[in-house]
């Protein structure tokens, strides 16, 4: 497996479950670090029991199009895999480095894109090379199964999240906080897709007290703070800056509804949005907006609202607020809903029946 994602510790749980599936022997290709703008994420070997791993240092590092490694052929002509997992867009440059390493080895990629968009050369080229190559795609969302096939993929398609959700790391809260002061959480990249402001605005016009705390930084921070000066609540918005993984779920334990309010815009919509089951996994009961997948992974739990409709939102807000039944019942089908279908444990066992899938059509031929 090849991914550059895996440098997070906590995804790793993924390949611990995988590896424990019967005939299976994994590898595991990632960079030392992943340099994002204004942070560097190390690799941090937290889950590593069951499979080996090669550590290679990356080209254009931090270049999500342009990214490759250094003595990635070398790994794979001594490893001799059956099948080469990478974890990639099809169109990025680590896909034609696959490519052309991966010799006779089955190949299957993964792919988040959700919005169909001309891809100029020469990922077009590589893109194409890639489809063509792969008899498996793993999709992370229902519309990057649909952009996929209007791409002209022909091969099987897989519907499969990245990574799952570890039950152990997202506990579940016992005891719900006091309410004397209704306490709104959300959290993402502090940018106009995200949609905060209508959150705020819903917000504002709530008839009881309320605190809204938001995870993340960007560059909405001082309009944030405006907006909520000028709306007369500026006293109940607390930003609380990047916060590390390992803290959100105290963080989730004390809110009573997280809220996920983005934005589509015409290059961008929602793909997955993973603070959405962090918060289901943990007992919170989750509000979000129509865009993308959203809806698709709270399924019948919490409330979907049209995305940019400040009075649905705030609709939604009052009836989670004054109906601690509701609140209770959310939680726990919430909480159902993430063990059912989103732990590291299930994601890797559909993995591993994608892996069967690829295995049995290469006998077969």
């Amino acid at each position: 497996m090849i991914a550059k994602a895996l440098v997070v510790g906590a995804y790793q749980r993924k390949l611990e479950e995988l590896s424990r599936f019967p005939d299976i022997e994994l590898m595991l290709v990632v960079p030392p670090e992943w340099r994002e703008p204004g942070r560097v994420l190390r690799y941090d070997p937290l889950f590593t029991c069951g499979y080996h791993t090669a550590v290679l240092p990356m080209r254009l590092n931090g270049h999500f199009h342009l990214h490759s490694y250094r003595g990635l052929g070398q790994v794979v002509r001594q490893f001799r895999p059956d099948i080469i997992h990478l974890d990639e867009e099809p169109a990025d440059a680590v896909a034609l480095q696959t490519v052309l390493a991966s010799g006779s080895s089955e190949l299957l990629f993964f792919t988040w894109q959700n919005i169909l968009r001309r891809v100029p050369p020469p990922f077009r080229f590589i893109q194409a090379l890639t489809l063509r190559r792969a008899h498996l795609a793993l999709c992370g969302n229902a519309d990057a199964v649909r952009v996929l096939r209007a791409k002209g993929y022909a091969g099987e398609v897989r519907l499969v999240p990245q990574f799952g959700f570890d039950p152990q790391l997202y506990t579940w809260r016992a005891d719900e906080p006091a309410v004397e002061t209704f306490v709104i959480g959300a959290s993402g990249r502090l940018v106009p897709e995200k949609g905060f402001d209508v959150l705020l605005r819903a917000a504002a016009r709530l008839p009881f007290r309320w605190k809204l705390e938001i995870v993340g930084e960007g560059p909405e921070r001082g309009r944030l703070q405006a907006l909520a000066a000028s709306l007369g609540c500026a006293d109940r918005l607390t930003l609380l800056g990047q916060r590390p993984s390992q803290d959100m779920p105290q963080l989730y334990h004390r809110w009573h509804v997280y809220v996920a309010p983005s934005l589509t815009r015409p290059n961008w919509k929602e793909q997955f949005n993973r603070s959405v089951g962090e918060a289901m996994c943990c007992g919170i009961p989750v509000i979000v907006s129509d865009s993308g997948e959203m809806q698709n992974v709270i399924g019948d739990v919490g409330y979907v609202v049209p995305e940019g409709h400040a009075a649905a939102l705030e609709h939604a807000l009052e009836i989670f607020a004054r109906s601690s039944s509701r609140r209770r019942d959310a939680a726990r089908r919430g909480r159902e809903r993430v063990l059912a279908h989103y732990t590291q444990r299930e994601i890797a066992g559909k993995t591993y029946e994608a892996y069967c899938w690829l295995l049995q059509r290469r006998e077969s031929r």
